[in-house]
């Protein structure tokens, strides 16, 4: 008999056996168990995973340190003498570490509220859906799930010649737990990562190169986006190389030359590398399991999340799904639900919202318009500045667009909406309307009936699709 909740953390059997306390492991433990399952969760580090503790939160704690640093300096132009700002760095990362632990107290006094029982220690699955846990001092407890999900998480990806020493070559856990940032950085690697720590650190007072091996900066966003933020970076100094691949790095008395390209060569104080992360699959699946990885060390699932084994589930960046902390939680629920027997429907990763926190911003949903004629749409494309935004212009953050795609009717008029791309001033806050006009299927008549407050950042968006019913107010 499976326990309840009140005697679970005396037994080893449960409903559900989760292995990873990140996101995806969290809200499953979360939502299983305010629906009443009897869960167990193992997690080796701290519950929160890379989002909380080494990548999402933290990575924005610095970006906003970043934000306010641009505020001041540009305080006189409000009128403010305010003098030009000095950076103590340690403060930030102090802050940082503030932040980090209000919000794991919180979610660790959520699921001990819901009587989540959390195990330290390393889980692996056997056979039968029994989760082996090895706590750091050596000892083992087995768990029995009724089901079980696998949750275990991502780490990053290095490259070849550039193995991370925690000095030299950092990656992302590294470089956000510096107290003091380089005077000049390579950052290798121009996705949105990339692309965040490119920024931050730009705008804090380091010289820093991006190398990206792909044509163009944040590959898989729509160009004009990705092309507004190329030009910003480039305006406040930042060196973008893009088309070039590294080919190792020369450390030195004062730092290490990094070799990209044909024979060229940048000399930094440090590199960061930035080139995504892989599934944290090694030693998660004993012989016997039934569950398969394919080639690239991702657990091998449908559509519903199943794996290759029956009642054995995986979520989050342990899946070949986009590695996003919103989409494990997503797919926790979706998990869930089937475990409960109620409705439930696949996640449709096309249309899932992306957020990224360089400055500035950029926020998207859907088709590029690239993607959508490749797929074999004929589209209608309206592309709104945000030099026109009133609110915009008060911040004086006017660098941006809003961009919307829509499927061309049959009269030649758009028809729904298929993509939505911004970028700007707190774009990744507006994206709401958007991400629902494209799950919706909605047209720009049927958006465009919106009332937008004004003056407001999302007038942009509601111009932009009011400009696609041939009756736009300020733009054509």
């Amino acid at each position: 008999m499976v326990p309840t909740p009140d005697d679970a953390a005396l037994s080893d059997e449960f409903d559900v056996v989760i292995v990873g306390g990140g996101p995806g492991g969290y809200a499953a433990a979360l939502y299983g168990a305010a629906a009443g399952l009897s869960i167990a969760m193992v997690e080796k580090d701290k519950v929160g995973g890379t989002c909380l503790h080494r990548g999402c939160i933290p990575a924005k704690e610095f970006l906003e340190t970043a934000s306010v640093y641009r505020t001041v300096a540009g305080a006189k132009e409000f009128g403010i003498q305010a003098g030009q700002p000095a950076v103590d760095f340690s403060v930030s990362l102090d802050r940082k570490a503030k932040v980090v632990e209000q919000l794991y107290r919180g979610l660790t006094g959520l699921l001990k509220g819901r009587k989540v029982t959390v195990l330290a220690g390393t889980g692996e699955l056997l056979p039968d859906k029994v989760v082996r846990v090895t706590a750091t001092d050596g000892s083992v407890r087995e768990l029995r799930g009724a089901y079980v999900v696998l949750a275990a998480g991502s780490v990053p990806r290095s490259i070849p010649g550039f193995e991370p020493d925690g000095r030299l070559v950092l990656t992302s856990d590294e470089v956000l737990d510096l107290s003091v940032l380089p005077h000049s950085v390579a950052v290798i690697g121009g996705g949105a990562i990339g692309c965040e720590f490119a920024s931050m650190m730009a705008d804090l007072g380091s010289q820093v190169t991006l190398l990206e091996v792909a044509p163009n900066i944040l590959p898989g966003c729509d160009r004009d986006a990705a092309d507004v933020v190329l030009k910003s970076f480039q305006r406040r100094g930042i060196v973008v190389r893009t088309g070039v691949a590294v080919r190792g790095h020369e450390p030195h008395d004062t730092g290490t030359a990094v070799l990209f390209g044909e024979g060229e060569r940048v000399d930094v104080d440090a590199v960061v590398i930035s080139v995504g992360r892989r599934p944290l699959s090694e030693g998660l699946l004993a012989p016997g399991t039934g569950v398969e990885l394919d080639e690239r060390g991702f657990v091998r699932v449908d559509e519903w999340n199943h794996t290759t084994a029956e009642d054995v589930f995986a979520v989050g960046d342990l899946v070949p799904t986009p590695q996003l902390a919103h989409v494990g939680f997503a797919e926790a629920i979706l998990v869930i639900k089937q475990i409960l027997e109620e409705p439930a429907v696949p996640i449709d990763y096309r249309n899932v919202p992306w957020c990224i926190y360089c400055h500035p911003e950029v926020a998207f949903v859907g088709y590029t318009e690239e993607a959508a004629r490749a797929a074999g749409y004929e589209v209608v494309v309206q592309k709104d500045p945000y030099g026109g935004n009133g609110r915009a212009r008060i911040l004086g953050e006017t660098d941006g667009l809003v961009k919307v795609i829509a499927e061309r009717g049959p009269d030649g008029r758009a028809g729904r909406i298929l993509g939505v791309h911004m970028v700007g001033p707190w774009v990744t806050e507006q994206l709401g309307q958007a991400y629902l006009s494209v799950n919706w299927e909605a047209t720009p008549d049927e958006i465009s009936q919106f009332v937008q407050p004004h003056p407001s950042l999302s007038e942009t968006f509601g111009e932009t699709v009011l400009a696609l019913t041939g009756r736009g107010l300020h733009v054509g």
